[in-house]
């Protein structure tokens, strides 16, 4: 099982990135976390057009959804369904919409495209042969976090956990209870103080969480554009979490993982 990296900027794109946008290539399917406008990669790594494509968004804000703009680039076959938390279907409906951009309805009919929407559920939801668990997080508008059990090509089970613009909460932990990856943000510089009234992470806090949660391996992104304005900081970042958790990973836009 592969996950790849194709946005990994938090609020902007920038020289270190696009933003928020993570693909995991299944056995049989494709899974798509978030929609900011690293999702203009999607086509470079979706190459089996009889594995459906399912995007998960975790919240409305606009770099982890823009990227639904750049659909009608994508002239797949596959079938496109699109996740969100209750409401999803009015919130998209808004932005995916005449006058900034084609609607859904739009690429249906000219493009073929066989996409949908579809709310989750708090708590467990089966998808076809998989499961996902989703729980609110902590941040200013709300944001749910993901817990995927999926089954690899030798029927092992794998989980990865995706919660991001978050601070640290109960529900961070739950989900990434001894995941194979958590794959977390990084908004805040090592140096910064964590603070309730703009709920997000230092390297730290996801490091800790990882510790806490027995996770096999940490994954920092939504590298925050305008503290993170270099690789070099993005470094930093990670040999900071090290010194919590060793085996964590900083994420750059096209980064692959085999788990």
């Amino acid at each position: 099982m592969k996950i790849t990296f194709l946005g990994t900027n938090g609020w902007y794109a920038s020289s270190t990135g696009n933003t928020m946008c993570t693909l995991i290539e299944a056995p049989t399917r494709y899974i798509v976390l978030d929609a900011g406008d690293g999702i203009h990669r999607l086509d470079k790594f979706v190459k089996d057009e009889n594995k459906p494509v399912d995007i998960f968004l975790s919240h409305f804000h606009l770099d982890h959804i823009i990227g639904l703009h750049i659909q009608p680039k994508f002239l797949f076959k596959n079938k496109i369904r699109i996740f969100g938390q209750k409401g999803v279907d009015a919130q998209l409906d808004k932005l995916i919409n005449k006058p900034f951009t084609a609607p859904f309805s739009l690429l249906r009919e000219k493009l073929n495209l066989d996409i949908s929407v579809h709310e989750y559920l708090e708590g467990e939801n089966k998808i076809d042969e998989y499961k996902v668990t989703t729980a609110p997080l902590i941040h200013a508008d709300p944001c749910f976090g993901f817990r995927f059990e999926l089954r690899d090509s030798d029927n092992s089970k794998k989980i990865i956990s995706y919660c991001t613009d978050t601070g640290p909460c109960d529900n961070l932990i739950k989900l990434s209870k001894m995941a194979d990856v958590l794959i977390t943000e990084c908004s805040l510089l090592p140096t910064d103080t964590l603070t309730p009234s703009w709920p997000h992470m230092t390297p730290q806090a996801g490091a800790q969480a990882a510790k806490n949660a027995q996770c096999k391996k940490l994954v920092l992104s939504h590298f925050v554009a305008n503290k993170y304005d270099s690789f070099e900081k993005r470094d930093l970042a990670v040999l900071a979490a090290k010194k919590i958790f060793e085996n964590t990973v900083g994420a750059k836009d096209e980064l692959e993982l085999e788990i």
